[in-house]
């Protein structure tokens, strides 16, 4: 896992607009999603944006967190 620790205000910037990598943090990891089909500029589904913190919503999707598996850590996300 990668060392870096992303503040709330960092990780946003990584939103998947305008050519930007798309990083999202779950329990407290941070994930690149950029090179998934599933992330097309930074937006799944049309119900969730990059550069935010999913740990929340991915309870209400319809899948489980294994999907976040298959993504790379780049970081941890830094508590409030």
């Amino acid at each position: 896992m990668a060392d870096r620790v992303f503040s709330k205000e960092e990780l946003a910037e990584y939103d998947g607009q305008d050519g930007a990598e798309a990083y999202v943090a779950y329990n407290g990891k941070v994930y690149d999603v950029t090179d998934s089909f599933m992330w097309p500029d930074g937006e799944h589904e049309s119900e969730h944006v990059a550069g935010r913190d999913l740990s929340e919503s991915i309870g209400i999707a319809p899948h489980g967190d294994e999907v976040m598996e298959d993504f790379p850590v780049v970081g941890t996300l830094a508590s409030d």
